[in-house]
């Protein structure tokens, strides 16, 4: 049997709390045996559209990222509304994003920034669901399950859940996000859960009193691996028993195993988030189209300095080895990288030296992905309260993400009823950057 779970336990301001699983059943008679579900999800694709050879890299700052302290510190504005932690300089003439991203900064040219993103809705649930999916649903700030697919959900649906020829699946999720799912797309649409000890279980690891067995296994697994071609097995097997070998003995299963990467890059990355957005550039590289990573903590209404200070050089480092190694790969017009949250913080700091929910202004950042990058877009207020110019809503963010994977932008899918329903609807792609 391969199991392959993850469990991801977070907490904000209104104590909502995910836990996430996922199981593969067993390989072979009995129950849902890998190839059947793949050939279950795989129904569900759209086997006949042409498929761009392109990702995105979602990271989520979950809580509620401050826009002022990350990419408009707003400097010109009074004291109370300015970034706490200063300012740097950018690769963009004339700009600057928050002090504490300098490494940033400097590959601020493979960046674009968006500084005049809202919405509406400033309850953590409420907020990452109209993120995420596109549209606001306000009974998500009391738990109510979510109603529309996440962009990775749609993907999935658009392309089919798996690489035909790796068998990599479409939409890999690092760790849980409320929205992230596929509401009425159902489930085989749903995100590869990689997080927990999904990378462990995807290595069939047996105890120790077991080891003899786990070497006869590996023996066999090579034997397969070493004859399957010769013999001409696999060009009789049905074709999502290939894509289960694939997925057990192959490229997709070694991308996950960041044991295989140069460890002079592993250490250029770093570890913890580092080793999560390495593990992402892998599995695109591998066929994956869509891969989210959920990093907290950013729900800070009192001492923001000393919360920004933990997190934003974490955020620097990982993200700059990022953009720098799909650059140096060549793969910057093939993997676009996506951070943002539920929402902004509160121009005014607080009287507990905190920034509180924002929804009228949060900022967006673009990396790679074959954008028009290195640019500022839109301008917020003078003391960072609501756009002053290019308003940028949600349904432009999906739209713009949809651009570069190539998904259609009338696409339609039925519903729990039956109703034909519109993916979007009335987003269109960031004008400046497409």
């Amino acid at each position: 049997m391969l199991d392959i779970c993850g469990t991801k336990t977070s907490r904000n301001c209104e104590g909502a709390s995910r836990r996430d699983f996922l199981k593969v059943g067993t390989l072979g008679l009995g129950g849902l045996a890998l190839p059947e579900l793949l050939r279950a999800r795989a129904q569900a694709g759209d086997s006949q559209r042409t498929v761009k050879d392109t990702s995105v890299v979602w990271l989520w700052l979950g809580g509620g990222p401050t826009h002022v302290e990350t990419f408009d510190p707003k400097m010109t504005a009074p004291v109370e509304y300015r970034s706490t932690v200063g300012e740097v300089s950018t690769r963009i003439p004339g700009e600057t994003i928050g002090g504490l991203f300098p490494q940033i900064a400097q590959l601020s040219n493979h960046f674009s920034f968006i500084r005049s993103f809202a919405h509406t809705n400033s309850g953590h649930g409420g907020g990452t669901h109209y993120v995420m999916t596109g549209y606001d649903y306000p009974p998500a700030d009391s738990n109510m399950p979510p109603i529309k697919p996440s962009f990775g959900s749609v993907l999935s649906r658009f392309r089919g859940p798996s690489h035909a020829q790796t068998g990599m699946p479409t939409y890999v999720r690092m760790n849980g996000i409320y929205g992230d799912g596929a509401a009425f797309l159902g489930t085989s649409n749903g995100p590869f859960d990689a997080g927990g000890e999904a990378n462990q279980n995807l290595k069939m690891q047996v105890t120790v009193d077991r080891v003899d067995d786990r070497r006869s296994l590996l023996k066999g697994l090579d034997r397969i691996n070493r004859t399957a071609d010769r013999s001409g097995m696999m060009r009789g097997l049905d074709s999502f028993e290939g894509q289960a070998f694939d997925l057990v003995l192959g490229r997709s299963k070694d991308a996950f195993d960041l044991n295989r990467e140069d460890p002079r890059v592993r250490a250029k990355y770093g570890p913890g988030l580092g080793e999560q957005l390495l593990l992402s550039r892998r599995l695109c590289e591998t066929g994956c189209g869509f891969v989210t990573i959920h990093h907290g903590g950013w729900d800070m209404h009192g001492n923001i300095v000393q919360g920004l200070n933990s997190l934003c050089p974490l955020i620097d480092h990982a993200v700059a080895a990022f953009v720098d190694d799909v650059a140096q790969r060549g793969l910057d017009k093939n993997i676009l990288l996506v951070i943002s949250g539920e929402f902004g913080r509160t121009p005014r700091v607080n009287p507990s030296a905190g920034r509180d929910h924002w929804a009228p202004l949060s900022t967006l950042a673009f990396a790679h992905g074959g954008l028009k990058n290195g640019q500022i877009v839109g301008e917020s207020s003078p003391k960072v309260e609501v756009p002053k110019s290019t308003p940028i809503g949600p349904q432009d963010l999906m739209a713009t993400i949809f651009n570069v994977l190539g998904i259609d932008l009338d696409l339609q899918y039925y519903d729990l009823a039956g109703r034909p329903t519109t993916m979007i609807n009335n987003g269109r792609p960031i004008r400046e950057l497409v």
